[in-house]
C-alpha cells in the first residue's frame, strides 16, 4: 500500500532515472551486437523493465511506440502460460504470437528474462526485435496475397529458449530450420539475450544499493505518478465526445476500402475510446489484434498531452480501449496479421488526431504520410550464394502544425526507426541504390505546409527476386486541417532497362527481374491552415530549395516567384492574393485548392 509508506519526491526522481537508464543501456547493448541493417542501423528494436507482477516500469527512449506498447501484454501473456515459478537465472522466454495478445506481428520476436536477486525474482527485462525474417509465404514475412497467419512465418509461443544463459539447442534448430536468413536471425536473437544480461545485471545493482524493499516501494511509486500526471493532463481536452473515421485502401486480396471508425468519450480525467464501429476484418493481413490498438491510443494520447510523461503502465489506468472481436482492430486466429503493424496502426492514429482535432486542435497536426512504406527485397547473392532479405520502411511527410511546418521525410508515429545509410544497403546486399532525396510539389499545402515525401529508386543486382510492397494512401491522400491542403498520395513502379514502367498497386507481393529498378515514392504530410495565408517569403525561400516548383507557389499558395531569378515578386504576389480573396468571396467558400 503506497499511501503507508513514505515517498521521498527526490529519491523517486533518482529511481525513475536509474531504471530508464537501465532501459537505454539494454538497447545500446542490443543496437551494438545486432547483426542486421534492420536493428543495427535502423534500431528497429525496443526494450523495457518490468515489475515481478508484469507491470511495465520504465522503456528505452530508442524504441518503437509499437513495440513499447505491445511488449507490456506479451510479457503477461508470457507470465499466463508458462510457468514462471519454474525459471531460473540466466532463463529466458521468446515469444512472437499476436494471439491471445502479444507482439503485433511474427517478425517481432519478444525476448523475456526474469531477475532475480537472494533466489527470489525481483523484476522482468524484456526486448523486442523486428527480425529480418521468419519464414513463411516470402522473403520477409509480411507478404501480400494471404489469407492466414500459417502462410506468414512461424509461429513461437511462450517457450524457454535459453536455460541457465545456454541458447536450447534443440529449439534453435527447429527456428534456424524455418528463417531464410539464418546468420542475421542467430546474431539478432543472440543481441537480444545479451540486452536482457545486461538490464538483469543493472538492476541488481539497483536493489544491492537500495534495497529490496525500497525498490519495490519506488517501482509502484513511479506507476502511481504518471497515474496522476496523465488524468491531469487529460482534463485538457473538453468534456465530450469526438468522433472521426478514414480508411485502408484494400488488403492486397480484395479492392475493398476498410474504415477505421472511433468515438472518443473524454470523461475528465479518464478517455475511452472506442472502435467497435470498425468494418469486419479484412481477408488479407491488415488485421490488428487489441495491444496494437492500445499502443496507438497510449501513444497519441502521451505525444498530444504531456510528451515528457514517464510512460507505464500506471499511465495508461485511465484509458479504456474498446473494439469488437471480429472487426479489422481485433482478428480472430488464425486471420492473417503481418502487415497491421506497417497500415493499420498508421491509420488508427490519424482516426485518432482526427478525432482530437475537433477537442484540441492547437495540439495536433494534419495527417502525416500515414504508412510506413515497408519494402522486402530477398533472392539470393551470386557473390556469396547466400539467401539475402533487405528490409526498410520509408519516411514520409510529416503533417503541418499550427506554428510549426510539418518535417521532411521523416519516420513518424509508430515506428520512430531511422534509415538505412545507402552504403549499409550496397556493401550488404546486391542491390544499387540510384537515386534518394525528396520528392517535390508532394508536401500539403497550408499556412504550415507539410513535409515532403522522398523517392528512392533501387536496382536490382542479381538474379530475381521477390519483393513485397507494403503501403498506403496511393487513392486518399493525406488530410489538411483548417483548410490546409491534402498531400501527394504514394506510388511505385518498377522501371525495366529499356526504359517501359510496370505501376503497382500498394500492396502486392511480386517477382522483379535482374537490372530492374524499383522506385518508391512516399506521401508527403497535409498541410495546416489556408495557404493563401502563408508568408510570400517561406513560399520563395521553399522553392529555391528546390522544395516546390514556381507553379505550385502560384497555384496551391498565390505566390509569385521569378523562374529565372527565383526571388519573390512581391507586387504580383499581392495581386494574386487579392484576385484569390475576391473569387473566394465570390465563390462563398475557403478556397482550398
Amino acid at each position: 500500500d503506497m499511501a503507508s509508506k513514505h515517498v521521498d519526491p527526490i529519491t523517486l526522481e533518482v529511481m525513475r532515472n536509474g531504471l530508464y537508464s537501465i532501459a537505454d543501456e539494454m538497447i545500446a547493448a542490443l543496437v551494438r551486437t545486432s547483426y542486421s541493417t534492420n536493428i543495427k542501423d535502423r534500431r528497429d528494436a525496443s526494450c523495457a523493465v518490468y515489475g515481478s507482477d508484469g507491470a511495465l516500469v520504465a522503456q528505452s527512449a530508442i524504441g518503437t511506440p509499437l513495440h513499447l506498447g505491445t511488449m507490456n501484454w506479451a510479457v503477461h501473456t508470457a507470465m499466463e502460460a508458462y510457468p514462471f515459478d519454474q525459471l531460473e537465472p540466466g532463463d529466458a522466454l521468446a515469444f512472437n504470437l499476436p494471439y491471445p495478445a502479444g507482439p503485433g506481428h511474427l517478425n517481432d520476436l519478444t525476448l523475456i528474462s526474469p531477475v532475480f536477486w537472494n533466489d527470489a525474482m525481483v523484476a522482468i527485462v524484456a526486448n523486442q526485435a523486428h527480425h529480418v525474417d521468419m519464414g513463411g509465404f516470402a522473403p520477409g514475412s509480411m507478404p501480400f496475397g494471404v489469407s492466414e497467419i500459417y502462410q506468414e512465418g512461424l509461429q513461437i509461443p511462450p517457450i524457454r529458449l535459453f536455460r541457465k544463459g545456454e541458447l536450447v539447442d534443440e529449439l534453435w534448430r527447429i527456428i534456424q530450420q524455418n528463417v531464410r536468413s539464418k546468420t542475421e536471425v542467430e546474431g539478432d536473437l543472440m543481441a537480444q539475450f545479451a540486452a536482457n544480461v545486461v538490464g538483469g545485471r543493472r538492476f541488481g545493482e539497483l536493489v544491492d544499493k537500495y534495497g529490496v524493499d525500497t525498490a519495490e516501494t519506488y517501482l509502484g511509486a513511479m506507476l502511481d505518478y504518471s497515474e496522476r500526471r496523465m488524468r491531469a493532463a487529460l482534463q485538457a481536452i473538453p468534456v465530450g465526445r469526438y468522433s472521426f473515421e478514414d480508411v485502408l485502401e484494400g488488403d492486397g486480396l480484395t479492392g475493398q476500402h476498410y474504415t477505421i471508425r472511433l468515438t472518443l468519450e473524454v470523461r475528465g480525467d479518464s478517455v475511452v475510446a472506442d472502435f467497435t464501429a470498425t468494418d469486419a476484418a479484412a481477408r488479407g493481413p491488415l488485421n490488428c489484434r487489441l495491444p496494437s490498438v492500445a499502443a496507438c491510443v497510449f501513444y497519441v494520447l502521451k505525444a498530444a498531452l504531456d510528451p515528457d510523461l514517464p510512460p507505464n503502465a500506471g499511465a495508461y489506468r485511465p484509458i479504456e480501449v474498446l473494439v469488437r472481436d471480429g472487426s479489422l482492430l481485433s482478428a480472430q486466429y488464425p486471420e492473417a496479421v503481418c502487415n497491421a503493424n506497417i497500415l493499420t496502426t498508421q491509420r488508427i492514429v490519424d482516426v485518432l488526431l482526427g478525432a482530437l482535432a475537433e477537442a484540441i486542435p492547437e495540439r495536433v497536426l494534419a495527417a502525416c504520410s500515414g504508412t510506413m512504406n515497408l519494402i522486402n527485397v530477398g533472392g539470393v547473392d551470386r557473390r556469396t550464394d547466400t539467401y539475402f532479405n533487405y528490409v526498410e520502411t520509408y519516411a514520409g511527410g510529416q503533417g503541418g502544425m499550427h506554428d510549426l511546418d510539418g518535417m521532411d521525410a521523416v519516420q513518424n508515429h509508430m515506428t520512430n526507426t531511422r534509415n538505412a545509410p545507402v552504403e549499409a544497403i550496397e556493401s550488404a546486399y546486391p542491390l544499387r541504390v540510384e537515386a534518394y532525396g525528396l520528392e517535390p510539389d508532394s508536401e500539403g499545402a497550408g499556412a504550415q505546409r507539410g513535409g515532403c515525401g522522398l523517392r528512392r529508386e533501387i536496382r536490382v543486382l542479381c538474379p530475381e527476386v521477390l519483393f513485397t510492397l507494403s503501403s498506403d494512401r496511393a487513392e486518399v491522400a493525406p488530410w489538411g486541417l483548417e483548410g490546409g491542403s491534402s498531400a501527394s498520395p504514394s506510388r511505385c513502379f518498377i522501371r525495366r532497362p529499356d526504359g517501359s514502367e510496370r505501376h503497382l498497386p500498394s500492396k502486392v507481393t511480386t517477382y522483379v527481374e535482374e537490372d530492374e529498378t524499383i522506385v518508391i515514392v512516399t506521401p508527403g504530410g497535409g498541410g495546416w491552415g489556408d495557404p493563401a495565408r502563408r508568408d510570400p517569403e517561406l513560399v520563395a525561400e521553399d522553392v529555391r530549395k528546390g522544395l516546390i516548383s514556381v507553379e505550385r507557389a502560384r497555384d496551391a499558395y498565390h505566390v509569385a516567384v521569378s523562374p529565372t531569378t527565383l526571388e519573390l515578386d512581391v507586387e504580383q504576389t499581392a495581386q494574386f492574393r487579392r484576385g484569390a480573396g475576391k473569387a473566394e468571396d465570390a465563390a462563398g467558400n475557403r478556397g482550398i485548392p
